[in-house]
């Protein structure tokens, strides 16, 4: 037992819920004086159907939630929280919409009233939809003036070509332009139904009222049933696709697809991409091209999951004529992680080092009440902290070597680069 990785865990308090209109809550509580909280929304851009002009509609709506609803103006909705010192915000991901607050433990009924209201309630003005128009263009061409970010994302629209799961979060030009109130209000009418809903809460206050404010404020909203008709996508899209761009580095993105959050080799394979290239100093990808030649500032490795399809990817940056050697060092740890079973110190270093970062994540309220809202929102259900330490724990050398060469082969392996146009 002295070699387990299992750290000593607190009770967790975790209570949840299902209104009778079929939204769920959860509700994790601490001891602290800020209350974190938000509603997610399983509707993404993965949702939108683009021949019918939605390129772009649920991360459009998530901006005109806040531009009026039947009881508030826009300058309403934003003060409601800003006067008393929290914070309101919104982001939409591929599979999901979130709408969240963070504020002192003493105004939730607030919190919560408020993003009932934008969320069921929403008016869209023309007036507003028009000047959103503008904004969001806008954002688009930022995000096109930053190349790893514009790499990231047309790196999945290759991996992932002619499936919803491959579109712009942001939409486009065209689509943005012609966005309509029509248009909007179809999406929500399909997608915005308690059924397809998870309020996630982290906080002080005892659940009875929690779940009392709750059923105040989301159980008068009617039932509803959300059109969701999801296509897992199948296939392999492999390319390998070098393009001249006015930047100053070669920006790389390399990798494959693999599985989703729904696969038992999801914790192995995060554990293999922190091993490979995590947030520390000393992971391989690290050690090996940035520390000992020098070859790159930034280098890391991701493993993204969806619901039912993941990605696990490589980036680095740097200059052109370094650009060949650390694309070969890189080959060559892959090359090792398949060739060689960890030792036993090893593999308990890497397993130590993940359950680590979930530690310290359990710090962050808001990256504790996503993660609750998202994982009973995928699987109505939520493991807790020692059934995930314990499920890390148990991953085996032989599991890592497997999952290695499963996904670390690099002639299956798709690659884009930005690279300047005169050098």
């Amino acid at each position: 037992m002295s070699n387990r990785v299992v750290p000593h865990w607190g009770k967790e308090e975790l209570f949840t819920s299902r209104l009778a209109n079929g939204l769920r809550v959860i509700y994790k509580q601490v001891d602290r004086p800020v209350t974190h909280c938000g509603l997610v929304i399983n509707a993404g851009t993965r949702d939108e159907i683009a021949g019918q002009g939605e390129s772009g509609v649920a991360h459009f709506i998530e901006h005109t939630l806040f531009k009026g609803t039947r009881k508030r103006k826009a300058f309403h909705i934003l003060n409601r929280l800003d006067s008393v010192g929290g914070e309101f915000n919104a982001y939409t991901s591929k599979e999901d919409t979130w709408i969240y607050a963070a504020f002192s433990e003493q105004h939730l009924e607030r919190a919560i009233e408020l993003i009932s209201d934008i969320t069921f309630e929403a008016t869209f003005p023309e007036h507003e939809i028009r000047k959103e128009r503008d904004v969001i263009l806008d954002e688009l061409n930022s995000y096109l003036d930053s190349p790893v970010d514009a790499l990231f994302d047309e790196f999945e629209e290759r991996l992932f070509m002619g499936h919803p799961m491959g579109a712009n979060i942001l939409g486009n030009r065209e689509s943005v332009a012609k966005m309509t109130k029509s248009t909007i209000k179809g999406f929500v009418g399909r997608h915005y139904h308690p059924d397809q809903m998870v309020f996630s809460a982290v906080g002080a206050t005892p659940w009875k009222k929690v779940l009392r404010i709750c059923e105040k404020h989301f159980g008068q909203v009617p039932m509803g049933q959300a059109q969701l008709h999801r296509k897992p996508f199948v296939g392999k899209n492999q390319f390998d696709v070098r393009i001249e761009k006015e930047v100053h580095q070669v920006h790389h993105v390399m990798g494959v697809k693999t599985h989703g959050s729904n696969h038992a080799d999801r914790l192995g394979l995060a554990m293999l991409a922190n091993h490979l290239g995590g947030p520390t100093m000393n992971n391989r990808l690290s050690l090996n091209v940035r520390e000992r030649h020098g070859m790159a500032y930034n280098i890391e490795c991701a493993y993204t999951p969806y619901s039912d399809v993941g990605l696990f990817s490589i980036y680095y940056g740097t200059d052109l004529r370094l650009h060949d050697r650390a694309e070969s060092l890189i080959y060559k740890e892959l090359k090792a992680l398949r060739s060689k079973k960890l030792g036993v110190r090893q593999l308990h270093d890497i397993k130590q080092q993940i359950v680590g970062h979930i530690a310290l994540s359990q710090d962050s309220g808001n990256s504790v009440m996503s993660s609750l809202g998202k994982s009973y929102l995928l699987y109505d259900r939520v493991e807790r902290l020692e059934s995930v330490f314990e499920a890390i724990d148990s991953i085996t050398a032989e599991d890592v070597l497997r999952l290695s060469n499963e996904v670390l082969n690099e002639d299956e392996w798709s690659h884009l680069v930005f690279k300047n146009a005169s050098a």
